[in-house]
């Protein structure tokens, strides 16, 4: 258990690492919100979701897909309530901003989603 969140853990900071570097290159313009924040929260959600079903899986594993399918829940209304002033009132958001804030989390989503699924298989 320790061994695979260490190693999601490694997954987790190379992806934030690249990815991060090659966005903040690839834009030109000066973004209304923290493009760091917006990857921080994506990494430390995607780390505590991983580390809690992996948690649950262990004990209870039937139940670890339901608890997957809320803690995404609860990612994405804590992104929401964290990011609200970006989200909801700032109608005006460029397309590169609206880009900046989903690429990061279907970024996370995919890495998250196939260490799930994966964990889930091996149970």
């Amino acid at each position: 258990m320790i061994k695979r969140i260490v190693f999601m853990l490694i997954a987790v900071v190379l992806l934030f690492v690249i990815s991060y570097f090659v966005h903040i290159n690839l834009i030109s313009i000066d973004l209304s919100f923290s493009l760091l924040g917006v990857y921080i929260f994506q990494a430390i959600a995607v780390i505590i979701i991983y580390a809690a079903v992996e948690f649950v899986a262990e004990h209870l594993p039937t139940q670890a897909g339901y608890t997957y399918l809320m803690l995404m829940c609860f990612k994405i209304g804590t992104f929401l309530l964290i990011f609200k002033s970006t989200v909801f009132e700032n109608d005006d958001l460029s397309q590169v901003e609206r880009v900046g804030l989903v690429v990061p989390f279907l970024l996370f989503l995919f890495l998250e989603a196939g260490a799930i699924a994966k964990l889930l298989n091996s149970k």
